[in-house]
């Protein structure tokens, strides 16, 4: 199927193109100061089981933003400051990313755990969960898991299966799992920014100065930590659970026209491949981002933003 090419190849689960993606060589000069590492201070920072907590805002629905694969708080910066003003923000950022220590031999399990405390210790009324890639799978894993404990899933490409293993077997998805695992265990810290900058300008985002920059602060992040998150979701199919997904669910799906122009696939196609993904989920809606690439909270904050907005509106 073309779009289960262009998805798998290009656009999904964040990474999973540190593995593959193309090595770009690094640049000459000494990098200037990134203009993406700098966040916003929050009112408080604490742990749940290696799991970096950083709460902005004091009113309002609880959101927990949770970053995809190699990822911190950067990327939620925008977020923080369309949405502090109304809600109460929990920015995650996992073990292994963005300089945090190695995460455990079952990190996305951890992961999971680490939210439902969250929710529990806080007493956080029906949040809803915005994620990116992985942090939008570890929230259909929740929904699933507790049905009670959120008010709402957003998932910024983050769908209950990889795009391209939905017809495989378990055992075919674990074996992709082990060698991918294998493979980034030794990863040498130079190539995996190299690694990194050539995921980022590729499938990252569209802006090549802007991916160059935001590959700099996903290098920060452990290669084996990584290789064991990736291996998790490979070997993962959430679909079974959808149908106990008691909250409204909205999936957006970045699309940009260039990438799949070879493959002949349409915006239209790209979003009814995920909806069909997503099928099970009783009260679920996918819209697409576009022109936008893996990180669309970059490409199109506004966008993201808006559609966010309209979906918490709804609820």
């Amino acid at each position: 199927m073309n779009v289960r090419r262009i998805t798998t190849a290009l656009l999904c689960a964040a990474a999973i193109g540190a593995a593959g993606a193309a090595v770009a060589a690094p640049a000459a000069d000494a990098p200037a100061p990134n203009r993406y590492a700098a966040a916003i201070a929050p009112a408080e920072r604490f742990e749940i089981d290696g799991v970096l907590v950083e709460r902005h805002g004091s009113r309002g629905r609880p959101l927990i933003l949770v970053p995809g694969l190699a990822s911190g708080s950067w990327v939620w910066q925008d977020t923080i400051r369309a949405f502090a003003a109304d809600h109460v923000l929990y920015v995650l950022t996992l073990p292994g990313f963005d300089g945090r220590p190695p995460a455990g031999p079952a990190p996305f399990a951890g992961a999971r755990a680490a939210i439902e405390k969250l929710v529990d210790q806080r007493r956080l009324d029906k949040p809803v969960l915005v994620g990116h890639s992985l942090g939008g799978i570890l929230g259909f894993a929740l929904a699933e898991e507790r049905p009670q404990a959120l008010g709402g899933l957003v998932s910024i490409d983050g769908l209950p299966v990889f795009p391209g293993t939905e017809d495989s077997t378990p055992q075919q998805r674990e074996q992709q799992a082990a060698a991918l695992r294998a493979r980034l265990a030794g990863v040498r810290p130079e190539h995996f920014a190299q690694q990194q900058q050539g995921y980022m300008r590729t499938i990252g985002v569209l802006d090549m100065d802007k991916a160059d920059a935001l590959a700099q602060l996903t290098a920060r992040s452990d290669p084996a930590s990584v290789g064991r998150y990736t291996a998790e979701v490979l070997a993962l199919d959430l679909r079974p659970g959808l149908k106990d997904i008691a909250v409204p669910v909205l999936v957006l799906a970045p699309y940009f026209d260039l990438d799949s122009q070879q493959q002949n696939v349409s915006q239209l196609a790209k979003t009814e491949y995920y909806s069909a993904l997503v099928e099970g989920v009783p009260n679920v809606r996918v819209a697409a981002i576009a022109p936008a690439r893996h990180f669309a909270m970059f490409d199109q904050p506004e966008q993201v933003n808006a559609a966010i907005r309209a979906f918490l509106g709804g609820l």
